[in-house]
């Protein structure tokens, strides 16, 4: 993280303004903070291995919240591609999202002692998230690294957190109904449903934070930084899939498709299904050994 900032000084001096989140002095940062946030997460996974009763449960609530730190890193890594409603009716929103989600929230509902371990970290990431949407705004800040197309007088929020929930609820009901011998079934069932519960909850949940109704202080939408070239793409949809017929510019770059082929959305839909099937099964893997490990 401390050899992120020079680097990133100079990475801005050589070539201005970052183009895409993930530049590497931004991935030298995030590497950093999931490094750290994963030396927490196994610190208190063990002794909540090794503990029984009340404080089992205080160990759990730790190590989910842990995990839920994790998820919002994840979360932040993959904005450009499923971190604005305005990605919700691509289906590469659906395949970011299925590659990074169902890994961490798996995981941490198979070595979790609660008995809603995914739906706990899911919470602990949309709380984090919604703190800093309803908190940073009242900080006042101003634009000092030009071009400066949109002025901005105070911090600017993330946006509206993902609904994770709602598929971490799903993810410990199947885990506690398929039980831990049929990993891959376990997988299978759960990839599929991830995808489909992102799809229902998020293609009607984008159309309201689209509308006037969410330009809030509760819902935070409509809120830009200093980079974006404000136009009427802040009401649209990005990145459909069916072939481009118009561009915007925000901020240096950003293109956006306004067509849309029912074809390849399903295509689109079934990678992101079987994307999350190996995300689920990393996920379990990876959530089997945390859930053996006592030191």
């Amino acid at each position: 993280m401390l050899l992120s900032a020079p680097f990133d000084d100079w990475w801005h001096r050589a070539y201005g303004l970052d183009v895409k989140i993930l530049s590497p002095p931004h991935v030298v940062l995030g590497l950093g903070m999931m490094s750290l946030q994963l030396g927490a997460l196994l610190l208190v996974l063990p002794k909540q291995n090794r503990t029984r009763g009340e404080h089992a449960r205080l160990f759990g609530v730790l190590y989910a919240y842990a995990a839920g730190l994790l998820v919002v890193v994840l979360a932040t890594l993959v904005m450009e591609h499923a971190g604005f409603p305005n990605h919700m009716h691509s289906a590469r929103f659906y395949m970011a999202t299925a590659a990074v989600f169902p890994f961490m929230l798996v995981a941490s509902a198979r070595a979790s002692s609660l008995k809603w371990g995914a739906t706990t970290t899911a919470a602990f990431y949309m709380a984090i998230v919604l703190a800093m949407l309803w908190i940073l705004e009242f900080f006042p800040a101003q634009s000092r690294l030009a071009p400066v197309f949109n002025p901005a007088t105070h911090m600017v929020p993330p946006p509206f957190p993902l609904l994770l929930i709602i598929p971490g609820v799903l993810i410990d009901l199947l885990l506690r109904r398929v039980g831990t011998d049929r990993d891959w079934r376990l997988a299978v069932a759960i990839g599929l449903g991830f995808v489909a519960v992102m799809l229902v909850v998020h293609w009607f949940w984008a159309e309201f934070m689209l509308s006037p109704a969410a330009r809030n202080g509760v819902f935070g939408a409509d809120r830009w930084d200093y980079s974006a070239r404000l136009g009427p793409w802040r009401y649209q949809y990005w990145n459909l899939d069916g072939g481009a017929s118009g561009t915007f510019k925000w901020g240096r770059a950003g293109n956006v498709v306004d067509a849309f082929s029912p074809v390849l959305f399903a295509r689109g839909l079934g990678i992101a299904a079987l994307i999350a099937t190996l995300s689920s099964r990393l996920g379990l893997w990876w959530g089997t050994w945390l859930s053996e490990l006592k030191r």
